[in-house]
């Protein structure tokens, strides 16, 4: 076990590939960042090309000699991310492929342009489709690793899979549950199907952090509470980004690790296992909501469960 490590100690990441889903702001951004300034050439992954633009200046910046690219990417939209992974899975050797975006907090049930309710959607069902469509891109390094970022949330109890579209009622943040704790349930069940393989997939959380997804608050007092909270309990992005940097490039993880903050603070320790949500590494759970993942996205992954991935070099 890592008693002490903060992201100075990223070992070189020089001829490494990463593609950062929401790279343009918070938690993602700061991974960029400590990723480029270790070698690795970084691709963020946004809606926003004038944002994404923006980003990718800032990350060359800070780091002179950064080499970055852009993508432009709608986890809520399925044409959108089936272009964008048209595009790195003909042409990209993804290294490290980090699942970072995501809504939250939003006050009505609302859907994507391909009628998933909104939330589960884009942080659950968008990265899905999109991990399935650039799988090639994957398979293509000697030694990917795929990084997923989940939340405390997905303890929940709201943060059951049943009733995944929340059709029957809505809870702005029983929606984020949900799409948390399959973010893990996923993460599971990816590992279980590269077993055998160079993949590491591993999930995180960040502890509580102070990022561009409050931005969905409703409002008035919550607001004010919000910010309140985020002043005496909430981290920094650059501190919240440890356990997927950690994740990302320490050799003391395994695949199917849960990986979060060592304390409140974020920086007072190295990332540690954190506690799976009750039941999320159930066989089935996992097995299901693969099956309904592919189903309502209309995306085959092409990893059959209980084997081994095949894998290129």
């Amino acid at each position: 076990m890592v008693n002490h490590w903060t992201p100075d100690d990223i070992p070189d990441q020089t001829g490494r590939t990463a593609l950062i889903t929401g790279g343009n702001s918070g938690i993602g951004l700061e991974t960029a960042h400590a990723l480029a300034r270790h070698g690795t050439r970084v691709i963020l992954a946004g809606r926003s090309e004038g944002r994404l633009d923006q980003a990718a200046e800032a990350v060359r910046a800070a780091a002179p000699g950064a080499r970055t690219d852009t993508l432009v990417l709608d986890l809520a939209d399925l044409s959108s991310v089936r272009e964008a992974a048209t595009r790195i899975a003909e042409t990209e050797t993804v290294d490290l492929l980090v699942n970072n975006a995501g809504v939250m907090n939003l006050p009505e049930r609302r859907t994507t342009r391909d009628g998933l309710e909104m939330t589960v959607g884009t942080n659950h069902l968008g990265h899905f489709a999109f991990n399935a469509q650039i799988w090639p891109a994957v398979r293509r390094s000697a030694a990917p690793r795929v990084v997923t970022v989940s939340a405390v949330a997905a303890r929940w109890p709201m943060g059951r899979l049943d009733d995944l579209m929340s059709e029957k009622s809505y809870r702005s943040m029983g929606a984020y549950a949900k799409s948390k704790r399959a973010k893990i349930v996923y993460t599971l069940e990816l590992a279980r199907r590269t077993e055998g393989s160079p993949v590491k997939a591993l999930v995180v959380h960040p502890g509580a952090a102070m990022t561009g997804l409050q931005r969905h608050g409703n409002g008035g007092l919550s607001r004010v509470i919000t910010s309140i909270a985020a002043r005496m309990l909430m981290g920094s992005a650059p501190g919240a980004a440890w356990p997927s940097l950690y994740a990302a490039t320490s050799p003391h993880v395994r695949s199917d690790d849960f990986i979060g903050p060592a304390g409140r603070d974020q920086t007072s320790g190295a990332p540690k296992p954190a506690r799976l949500p009750t039941g999320s590494d159930d066989p089935a759970e996992c097995r299901r909501l693969w099956a309904v993942s592919e189903r309502l996205t209309g995306v085959p992954f092409g990893l059959d469960a209980g084997t081994a991935a095949s894998h290129e070099t």
